[in-house]
């Protein structure tokens, strides 16, 4: 039987340099994506926030500033290696996106303590709001679909700082649906305190990945 000469190819025919473009070309449209999402997210939930006092949905809100940060990094370091960046200069920029994203999540943790105790003391009611309740729906349903190509693309070209940059797209869709059970509480039963608490519902999962993606930036330091 007859057999053709092997080209060394994968059966696709594709290189691996050919396939590793293809996954920064993916991971610079997602991160384009993420950040043309996360400038109205914020918008939107600072804006309804602040309007309807709401400390979960300006908490939210700052998060998505965090991730618009975020994404404006690692845009950057795909493009990096898309202009031929490799070595330690790349291993540097992974380092700087992980501890950027890590300290300003614990700068948000911080602010989310203080806005809740502040909200508490003051007994502050938050207002009825369509427009947060339609963002936390909306970003429950887009945020594990940018999670999970950012996971896909993070593994392929092995990178520490997109795989946390994926792991905030995940957080933030916990935090919708925090964000979205605070909101429905407070409108269905009354309850003043029903939005703070949501809003300490945040600290944990805003907390860990502060925490895992300065981990990774240690690593990748390693």
């Amino acid at each position: 039987m007859f057999h053709a000469p092997s080209t060394g190819l994968p059966a696709d025919g594709q290189t691996p340099a050919t396939t590793r473009r293809a996954d920064l070309r993916l991971g610079v449209v997602i991160e384009t994506v993420t950040i043309i999402w996360m400038l109205a997210e914020a918008v939107v939930a600072l804006v309804a926030g602040f309007i309807a006092r709401s400390a979960s949905l300006e908490s939210f809100g700052l998060d998505s500033v965090i991730e618009l940060v975020g994404g404006g990094v690692l845009l950057w370091r795909l493009l990096a290696e898309q202009s031929g960046a490799a070595g330690d200069a790349l291993d540097a920029t992974e380092r700087r996106a992980s501890r950027i994203v890590g300290w300003a999540l614990y700068a948000l943790a911080a602010y989310i303590v203080l806005d809740v105790m502040f909200s508490l003391l003051l007994r502050a009611r938050p207002d009825e709001n369509w427009a947060g309740l339609g963002l936390a729906i909306a970003a429950a349903l887009v945020m594990p679909i940018l999670w999970r190509v950012k996971l896909r693309v993070a593994r392929r070209i092995g990178s520490a700082a997109l795989h946390a940059d994926a792991a905030c797209s995940a957080t933030c869709a916990y935090m919708a649906l925090v964000l979205l059970l605070g909101l429905v509480l407070t409108r269905a039963t009354g309850w003043w305190w029903a939005d703070a608490l949501a809003s300490l519902g945040l600290l944990y999962f805003v907390v860990r990945e502060g925490h895992e993606a300065l981990e990774e930036a240690k690593e990748a330091h390693s």
